[in-house]
């Protein structure tokens, strides 16, 4: 029996055990299973672990997804975590192979995935406030919002969970050194219903701007501690 026989529902079910890669190579082998592969309620579930993998096509955005975690471990996510003023060439050209590719990514799933319930972004370090708010205001189902270690996520962000995350149930920005400690005391006032966890972020040193004289004046305190 060829595997084009089975109906759709024994073929979903199917594609349901493989990866990404292998769902799309085996939906590039004829028409049949590419409709099977491009069926939006087979992909309920994205994870991913670099930008690298949000550009393979080898995935559907659709209305179906409820889950998406871009969670990414690699010594280059300290290079984005740089100020992009501190950045050396070398630092910038490593970034701009991907600094617009989650951004991009988190703005088509906003259009594509509208009853979205959870997302997890980690390591993300060129994320923005704008971005994650264009996300709440389109996903009003959206219940959980983690964010780790993402260098660009501030109170601004707080405060489109306010305005905007009404469904929202838990809230995680940890290690996000610009949230600060006012922007989650006023998020707790607002939303006091929601969890919300923030590890180590309003500890944190913000970015600061050019021009500033943070430096001079830690240099001056460590010449009066010793």
């Amino acid at each position: 029996m060829n595997i084009t026989q089975l109906n759709e529902e024994c073929l979903l079910h199917l594609f349901s055990f493989l990866d990404k890669e292998s769902r799309k190579n085996l939906g590039q082998t004829c028409r049949r299973l590419l409709t099977v592969f491009r069926e939006p309620s087979l992909w309920p579930l994205l994870h991913f672990h670099s930008p690298s993998e949000l550009t393979k096509r080898n995935f559907v955005l659709g209305p179906a997804l409820r889950y998406l975690s871009i969670r990414w471990h690699s010594s280059r996510v300290k290079v984005c975590n740089i100020e992009d003023w501190l950045k050396s060439a070398f630092q910038r050209d490593i970034c701009s192979a991907h600094e617009h590719t989650v951004n991009d990514f988190l703005l088509q799933v906003g259009q594509r995935c509208p009853n979205l319930l959870a997302v997890s972004l980690s390591g993300c370090g060129h994320v923005t406030d704008e971005v994650v708010t264009l996300l709440l205001r389109s996903c009003s189902c959206l219940r959980t919002l983690q964010l780790e270690n993402c260098v660009r996520i501030s109170d601004w962000t707080l405060e489109a969970a306010i305005l905007y995350a009404d469904s929202l149930q838990t809230l995680q920005v940890d290690f996000c050194r610009n949230v600060t400690q006012a922007g989650l005391q006023k998020f707790q006032k607002k939303r006091p219903k929601v969890v919300l966890k923030a590890e180590r972020s309003a500890d944190m040193i913000p970015d600061q701007k050019p021009g500033n004289n943070w430096m001079l004046e830690r240099a001056a305190k460590k010449l009066l501690w010793y």
